[in-house]
Parts: structure tokens; C-alpha cells; sequence
């Protein structure tokens, strides 16, 4: 029979696959070969000043595009759909309520503007957790960001069905078509109106990439513009008196509709991080960015307020409130106002401007919670399917669809419009809170490289920010109970989705990112020791690489231990060679060492117990993995403590096995034996990173199944464990699944042709042995220099 070769094209721009299935003999196999072009690359270390030619000719936007993107996303939408929603809860403090909000966002724009400065990346509030916390906190985050802007976007579908159902049923009423007009009135109408209006601008941004345009700002601003001047004109034919009339009582229902109010509206002032979501394509982004949040959240600000004054005053007939008014009609309460002051004209003028705006700020919302959860997806935190990309168009086709399934259901769950807009702007909150304290960390942790925009009065201001966003959060969560346990219920969905589903995947990937990206440990705040006891000299240098691999540079540290092993009434004056002999032992580490460039710290201790003393070094240090070097690993001497050291240290454990003149360069073949399609330790990727991050070594990933395995359930292990392995290394590799009745055969065969083995050792339970027989077997029969791995 002649073999066959099956080639499987995946979207993944670096990865290419190939499985080929010789013939089904004695000792069939399938083998997968991969090949990434280029390492993974992370811009957590970027200066924005030192950006090649290549990378800066990708930014498209200007100070000018920047901006735009901004002020579509604030001006419009919000306040025309919720506008009506604070009058109704506050009366005319509506304006302070907007005013209030305005002073949250501009804390916090100020705060996403440090971040995006430092990081000038598309993906918002997401990207920067992945940077600076820890992988299941930037699953939080982007799980959350990713539910804010599918609200938002149910928010704006039911702003659009309220403006259309009242466009139509005027438009009915004036031409006499009453049962038109009957018709759009009918209870299911907004939810229906919002679903088919939400499903049109799924399906277009599944087949064309966009989230609105110039033309629609600009005519949101005329009319808004147009609005306040005409207003304004009106206002003059007001007495003092009267217009103190209208806007009496001032608080309609206290401070405690004022808070509820600003709970509402607070997605009415969100859009100025979409910005930081477009950061990879702006120009200058240290300066365009913060300018263009500012600037954008400026101009929002000075048209909602004199607006919402406008509308306050002369927006009513006089001895009329427009508390009333609002309660009566929240969702068209803008255009009921124009019309009151500009007649018919200024009712449609409204309409039209209502019309575009929500549906523009609806595709923009969709278009973003649609990249994040591409974005997400390319980290493992959400199904890799979601990433990619349509090779004829370039849209992350799945990503859309989902999202706008998602939206379509809480269309269905949220009762009304002032509910999604109390349940996103909730949402954003807690997002921007987050944003606030990254700031913080940001700082903190770049000292050596700080962001080119700084935030005035730090920390106050991000402390004070997030103070405000967290305690109008928890405040609109109690006021409006549908908005917190929507909330809850999402966080909680996708706590348990990524403990069950993605957290293995993403923690691998996350590992191997640190290891090519050394500055996201230290923006994590973390710096990894690795403790290296050493009694032997000999193989002190090849411990010492393979310490100050396993640990980036400039991020973490080496320490050197010799452990100088007392006597029983030991008398030092007499007897000193333990501590001399020790001595001698560490300085000739230390001279192999930094011959071979590597400068570890080093440490000398006495005790009587060496293995029970590296279990107390390494607690009163708290390394994050401990480095044994063991050339005689099958002595009973060593096996009996080393598994109790393995099971008493709070830490990962690699044990090297190799000849004392054995050098890490030499290891250009390395065979990963796998008992488990699944491979599911991240020490093992950080080693593989480490080791491949030099130069490219041919590593081979083995898995042995019983002979009697049918060619389709080769294919089918091969490929599964192909997927882990994509998550575990970034370097070319090889993926074999053979069929043997002998694992242990077939790995001493593979053996004899590798320069160096990695065991990946679990032990879960204390009293589980750390070896099992089966590893014993391999440990004791192979005589290639080996690397043991055990995960804490």
C-alpha cells in the first residue's frame, strides 16, 4: 500500500500542519510535523518611540481618525436612548447626573490613556490585563469587556426599535394609516424590531468588516449643534422666573435618584476606550491617544450639557415638568422636546439623528465585542475557533455570530431599555475600575520603561476613579436587581466555563509567553528564583544554563546553594574541610559559570540534612522551581528523598540526569514521551520556550498506543494531541503516535537517536509516588541525558 498523505490547512497564519500515515505494519504510526516561521511575538516591552518602519506603516489612524472613533461611539447613542430615563428618575439633576458621570470618565480616561500609551495595541482593557495579571484575571476581564459591549449593543437595538416604532407611528398617523399605527404598537414590537435589526448588522459584519464612519459624526454634530443654538434662541422668550419654574424641583427624587440616574446613563459617556481598543492602527499613539480620549469625551460633554439644559427648560411647554413629561414618553423624550420648541422639524431632525446614531453606535459595539472575543481566542481563553479569520475576507466570521447570538438572548432576557441601560452601564464600571487599578500597577512596575503619558497626581487619580466606578457599580447593582444578576450570572458562567473548558490551554500558552516576552513578568509584579543546590562543580555549568534558560533575563534570578553537611559533634576547629570543601565546590561553580557568561547569586549554608536544608531554602526564599542535578538517580540513597523533598516543596521540580561534561547546546534532538494525549503542565512549556528560544531544536512528541488501534483512531490521537502540543511549543517539532503493545520498547528505541529526554512527571496526591514503575523502567534503561519535570 502506499502511504497517503493528509494535509490540514488551519487559519492560523504561523502554524502548518502536515500528517502523514505510512502503512499499517507491525508498528504503525502517524506522525505530525509543524512548523512556526517566527516566535510569538508581544509588544508588553514596546516603546512606541522605537517602532520599526514596518510596524508604524500598519497605523492608519490620525489624531483627527482617533478622535472620530471616539465620538462615534459617546455622541448620540446614549444620550438619546436614556436621556429620558434620568429625567424620569431625577428631573432636571439629570444634568448634574450626566455632569458627575462626565468627571468618572474623565478619571478615567486619563487612566486608559497612561495604558494605551504604554501598550499601543488593539484590545483594549483585555490587553492590558493579559499584561499585567495573571491569566485567569485577564479571562475576567476579557469575558466581562466582551459582555459589556454585547449590552451596549442590546442598548442601542432597543434605543433604534423605540425611535422606529415612534418615526412609524407618526409617520402612520399623519397619513391616516391607523392600523399601521395600532400595529407598531403592539407590546412585542420593540423586542422584535431590536432582534431583526440586531440580526441585519450580524450578518453584514460577517461579510464586511466596519463599525461606522465620518458622515455619521458630523452629521450628529450639526444636529446636535443646531439643537443647543435654536434652544438657546428659544430660551430668550423664557422669563427668569419661568425657566426657574421648569427646572423646580431640581432633585425630583433626591440623592437617591441622582445615583440612580447616573446608573443609568453611564454607558451614555462610554466609548472613549474604544480608542485604546483601535490603538494598534493610530499614529503616534503616545500622543494621539490620550489627546483623542480627552478630546473626544471633551466635545461629548460640551453638547450633552447645554443640551439636557435645553431640554430641561425649553423643552416643555411652560408650567409643565419634564419629569413628567420624561415618565410619560423616556424613550423619545430628546425628540418630544425639539418638537416642542422647533415644531415638526425639529421632531424628525431627532428622529433621523436617532436612527443613525443607534444603529451606528450598535454595529461599532458588536464590531468590538466581536474582536475581543477574537482576541481572546488566539490567547486559549475562549474556543480557538472563535479566532479565526474567513482567508477571503479576513473577518473572524464565528466571532460575530456568536456574539450576535449572545445579544439576540439578552434582548430576550432584559425587560425593557432603562434596564440594559442600568445593566451595561454596570458592566463598563466594573471594567473601567479594573482599567484604574492596572494603572496603577503599570506604574509601579515600570520603572525602568514608564508609559510616555502619565496621568497628573498619581495615584490619586486612578484611586480615586476607581473608588467612584466601583461604588456606583455596587450601587447600581442593588438599585437595579435584573442588572446585577445578569451580571452575576455571566461572571459565574464564565468562571465555570474556564476551569472546565479553557484554563489548561490558556495557562500553557500564557507560560510560553513569559518566557519570549520577559517584561510580562516583571509587569506581573513577579521576579522567579530558581534554586540550583549544587555538590558537584562538574556539572555546575550545565545546571546554571539550564537555570538561567528556564529563567528570563533581566526578570528573574539564579541562586547557587552548597550546603555544607556538619558531622555528628562537630568540631570545626579541628575538622573545617566541610565548610572548606564547600567553599571550594561554590567558587568552582561560580568560575564555570560566568566562563560560560552566566552570573548566578550563590548561598552557603551548614546543616545536617542537605535535603531537608534545600526544603527550607527553598520556603524561606520562595523560589518558584527548584534545579536538581542527580547522576545517579536509580540509587536507593536518592529515591527515597527525593520523593519526600518533591512532595515537601511548595514549588516546580526539575531533576537533570547527564554526564558531567554535558553541555545544553548539544541538545539539538529532544524526545517528550506522553502518556497522555493531553499534556497539560506548564513547567514543560516554559522549559520547551526556554530551550527553543536560542535557536530551533527538532523536539519529537511521543505517544504510544496498543497495536490493535484503528487507523482512524490514530489520526484522531495524533491530531488532538497536534492541538496541545500548539499550546505547548512555539519551536518546529514533530508529533508521532505509534502503535505498540511495548510503550516502554518504543520510547528506548527513540531514546538511542535523541540528545536529550524530558519526563513530564504528575503527582497530584502526597501519598501517590512521585515515579511511577513504568518511569522507573525508562529512567533505568536509558542512558541519553534526561529532564525530569514535575509541576507544583
Amino acid at each position: 500500500m502506499v502511504s497517503r498523505p493528509w494535509i490540514l490547512l488551519y487559519d492560523r497564519p504561523l502554524l502548518r500542519r502536515v500528517f502523514t500515515l505510512p502503512p499499517f505494519n507491525n508498528r504503525p504510526r502517524a506522525e505530525t510535523e509543524f512548523t512556526v516561521t517566527e516566535a510569538p511575538t508581544d509588544s508588553a516591552n514596546s516603546n512606541p518611540a522605537r517602532m520599526s518602519k514596518s510596524r508604524t506603516s500598519r497605523r492608519t489612524l490620525g489624531l483627527f481618525g482617533a478622535t472620530s472613533v471616539g465620538i462615534g461611539a459617546i455622541v448620540g447613542g446614549g444620550i438619546l436612548a436614556l436621556a429620558g430615563a434620568a429625567f424620569a428618575q431625577t428631573g432636571p439633576s439629570a444634568v448634574l447626573a450626566f455632569a458627575l458621570n462626565g468627571c468618572i470618565a474623565f478619571l478615567t480616561a486619563l487612566s486608559f490613556a497612561e495604558v494605551a500609551s504604554k501598550f499601543p495595541e488593539s484590545g483594549g482593557t483585555y490587553t492590558f490585563a493579559k499584561k499585567v495579571l495573571s491569566v485567569e484575571s485577564a479571562f475576567t476581564v476579557g469575558w466581562i469587556v466582551w459582555f459589556a459591549s454585547i449590552v451596549a449593543a442590546v442598548l442601542y437595538a432597543l434605543g433604534f426599535a423605540q425611535f422606529a416604532i415612534a418615526a412609524g407611528g407618526s409617520l402612520a398617523n399623519s397619513l391616516g394609516w391607523e392600523s399601521v399605527a395600532t400595529f407598531l404598537n403592539r407590546p412585542y414590537m420593540p423586542k422584535l424590531m431590536a432582534a431583526l435589526i440586531t440580526i441585519f448588522y450580524t450578518l453584514k459584519l460577517m461579510f464586511r468588516s466596519g463599525g461606522g464612519g465620518n458622515l455619521e459624526n458630523i452629521g450628529k454634530l450639526l444636529v446636535f449643534s443646531l439643537l443647543i443654538v435654536l434652544g438657546f434662541w428659544a430660551l430668550r422668550d423664557r422669563t427668569f422666573s419661568e425657566v426657574q419654574q421648569s427646572v423646580t424641583p431640581f432633585f425630583a427624587n433626591g440623592a437617591t435618584g441622582l445615583f440612580q440616574a447616573m446608573g443609568y446613563t453611564f454607558i451614555a459617556v462610554q466609548g472613549f476606550d474604544l480608542i485604546a481598543a483601535v490603538g494598534g492602527e493610530v499614529r503616534q499613539p503616545e500622543k494621539n491617544i490620550p489627546r483623542a480620549m480627552l478630546g473626544s469625551l471633551a466635545i461629548a460633554m460640551i453638547i450633552y450639557l447645554p443640551l439636557l439644559f435645553v431640554i430641561a427648560t425649553v423643552g416643555v411647554p411652560t408650567g409643565e415638568s419634564i419629569t413628567e413629561v420624561s415618565r410619560q414618553n423616556p424613550e423619545t423624550i430628546i425628540a418630544i422636546a425639539a418638537e416642542n420648541y422647533l415644531g415638526g422639524f425639529g421632531y424628525w431632525l431627532v428622529m433621523i439623528a436617532g436612527l443613525l446614531s443607534m444603529v451606528s453606535a450598535m454595529q461599532a459595539n458588536l464590531f468590538a465585542a466581536s474582536r475581543v472575543a477574537m482576541a481572546m481566542a488566539k490567547d486559549r481563553t475562549l474556543p480557538t475557533g472563535l479566532g479565526r479569520k474567513s482567508a477571503s475576507s479576513q473577518i473572524p466570521v464565528s466571532a460575530v455570530l456568536v456574539t450576535g447570538l449572545l445579544t439576540l438572548i439578552l434582548l430576550a432576557l432584559l425587560p425593557s431599555l432603562a434596564e440594559a441601560g442600568a445593566a451595561s452601564s454596570l458592566i463598563f464600571l466594573i471594567t473601567f475600575a479594573l482599567a484604574h487599578w492596572i494603572c496603577i500597577l503599570v506604574r509601579q512596575r515600570s520603572v525602568a520603561n514608564p508609559p510616555p503619558f502619565r496621568t497628573w497626581w498619581f495615584p490619586a487619580v486612578p484611586a480615586c476613579g476607581g473608588i467612584a466606578c466601583l461604588i456606583l457599580a455596587v450601587y447600581q447593582g442593588v438599585i437595579v436587581p435584573t442588572a446585577g444578576s445578569i451580571t452575576l450570572f455571566w461572571l459565574s458562567l464564565g468562571g465555570l466555563l474556564f476551569l472546565v473548558l479553557f484554563a489548561q490551554r490558556a495557562r500553557l500558552s500564557d507560560a510560553t509567553n513569559e518566557i519570549h516576552n520577559p517584561e510580562l513578568l516583571r509587569l506581573r509584579g513577579r521576579s522567579p528564583l530558581v534554586l540550583v543546590p549544587i555538590a558537584n562543580p562538574k556539572n555546575a555549568p550545565a545546571l546554571v544554563a539550564l537555570a538561567s534558560a528556564m529563567t528570563p533575563k533581566d526578570a528573574g534570578r539564579v541562586l547557587l546553594l552548597s550546603i555544607a553537611v556538619a558531622p555528628d559533634e562537630w568540631d570545626f576547629e579541628s575538622n573545617p574541610k566541610p565548610l572548606e570543601n564547600t567553599q571550594i565546590v561554590l567558587r568552582q561553580a561560580i568560575a564555570s559559570s560566568v566562563a560560560e557568561g552566566l552570573y548566578p547569586e550563590a548561598l552557603t549554608t551548614i546543616a545536617k540534612d542537605p535535603w531537608q536544608e534545600i526544603r527550607r531554602v527553598s520556603k524561606a526564599h520562595r523560589c518558584e522551581s527548584l534545579l536538581l542535578g542527580l547522576t545517579r538517580l536509580t540509587d536507593k540513597r536518592v529515591e527515597l528523598p527525593l520523593e519526600q523533598l518533591v512532595k515537601q516543596v511548595a514549588c516546580d521540580v526539575v531533576v537533570l540526569r547527564a554526564p558531567n561534561d554535558w553541555n545544553l547546546s548539544d541538545a539539538n534532538r529532544i524526545l517528550v514521551p506522553t502518556t497522555d494525549h493531553r499534556i497539560q503542565n506548564p513547567l514543560l512549556a516554559r522549559i520547551l520556550a526556554s530551550l527553543s528560544k536560542a535557536r530551533e531544536r527538532e523536539i519529537t512528541f511521543l505517544n504510544v498506543r496498543p497495536q490493535s488501534v484503528t487507523p482512524r483512531e490514530l489520526r484522531d490521537a495524533q491530531q488532538e494531541l497536534a492541538g496541545w502540543v500548539y499550546n505547548l511549543c512555539s519551536s518546529s517539532g514533530r508529533v508521532q503516535v505509534a502503535a505498540n503493545d511495548s510503550p516502554l520498547e518504543e520510547i528506548l528505541e527513540q531514546a538511542k537517536e535523541s540528545d536529550l529526554m524530558i519526563l513530564n512527571i504528575h503527582s497530584n496526591r502526597k501519598d501517590e509516588k512521585l515515579f511511577s514503575r513504568f518511569a522507573w523502567q525508562i529512567i533505568e534503561q536509558t542512558d541519553c541525558p534526561l529532564l525530569i519535570a514535575r509541576h507544583y
